[in-house]
């Protein structure tokens, strides 16, 4: 197979109503540029690779319009089953080796492509040659925005962030912090920073749209991280080449697993993505810091979230304390 504008790679668990929805709004809303979807299935138990072969054989089937059709795209669909959970990063290398785009677009399950986006943003990169990664907003289901992105996490920033100095309003405009969007402050989330399109340091996994020439200098996913702060790493290489990465609000998607989330997972992962993201990019000394600022923090968020979430939130915190 030639080259095409766009390889979009999905990774799935267990997300079969979600995968075919998005699947289906990639086919229905996307034009006048060539792509291929590749689905790689982290051995999920709820039919989910049914599920997508059967909408595949159903869109062929049904599409009568020639040349890049849904069927075309449908029939270039490729699917890989993994007997076993390899992680998020891993499973999206699986599919990024198989990618035969000039840009590949690291797209969730849990998401609604509208109104042509990838198409925009492709051409909006063909005119940006140093432009290695690139990302929209992403939108909740309620249409509010979620965050997406921001910058690498110094030891100022991780302080800031675990004590809450950046959900005071103007100082996030000084610290350029590692998560611009304060989710549980109750009287600023930060949104304004998401309204205009900016140069950002790191962007989410939820959408990327990558170039491929910038993914062969930088490498694909450490595989070191099973899941959270392997976009953060993937960038900081992207960028250490040179390369810009952007935030571009006048395209949007749903996400709709983005929404706050008080699942201890994600919280305790992205612990530990962090610890592992000094070990390989900062200078050995920031480390043993980097761990008293996240211990005094998660004592901090036992305090201020028991208070607030109640024991839920207290064995969470605790847990990352231990963890730190």
């Amino acid at each position: 197979m030639g080259k095409i504008d766009l390889s979009i790679v999905i990774t799935s668990y267990n997300t079969k109503e979600l995968l075919v929805g998005c699947l289906n709004s990639i086919f229905n809303n996307t034009h006048n540029l060539t792509y291929e979807v590749i689905v790689v299935d982290n051995a999920s138990t709820d039919g989910s690779v049914t599920a997508i072969r059967k909408l595949q054989k159903t869109m062929i089937r049904q599409a009568h319009d020639p040349g890049q059709s849904q069927a075309d795209s449908a029939l270039q669909m490729k699917i890989i089953t993994n007997k076993k959970n390899v992680g998020f990063g891993r499973a999206t290398n699986q599919g990024i080796n198989r990618a035969n785009g000039k840009y590949v677009l690291l797209l969730n399950s849990d998401t609604i492509v509208k109104s042509n986006v990838l198409a925009g943003m492709a051409g909006w990169m063909d005119k940006r040659l140093k432009v290695g990664a690139a990302t929209c907003a992403l939108l909740n289901s309620d249409n509010t925005l979620q965050g997406t992105g921001g910058y690498f996490p110094s030891l100022f920033r991780v302080f800031a962030w675990m004590f809450f100095l950046d959900d005071i309003p103007l100082i996030d405009t000084l610290i350029k912090p590692f998560h611009p969007m304060h989710r549980r402050s109750p009287f600023y989330k930060g949104e304004i920073y998401y309204q205009s399109p900016r140069e950002v340091e790191w962007i989410t996994g939820a959408f990327m749209m990558l170039r491929k020439t910038a993914l062969d200098k930088s490498g694909l996913f450490d595989e070191d991280y099973f899941m959270y702060t392997e976009d953060t790493d993937l960038c900081f290489r992207i960028k250490k080449y040179g390369w810009e990465v952007w935030y571009l609000p006048q395209w949007e998607i749903t996400h709709l697993g983005g929404a706050s989330s008080k699942s201890p997972y994600p919280i305790l992962s992205e612990y530990a993505g962090i610890k592992l993201f000094y070990k390989k990019h900062y200078s050995v000394w920031k480390y043993p810091i980097l761990r008293v600022i996240l211990k005094a923090g998660a004592l901090f968020r036992i305090i201020v979230f028991g208070l607030i979430e109640g024991k839920g939130a207290i064995k969470t915190y605790a847990r990352a304390f231990v963890q730190a």
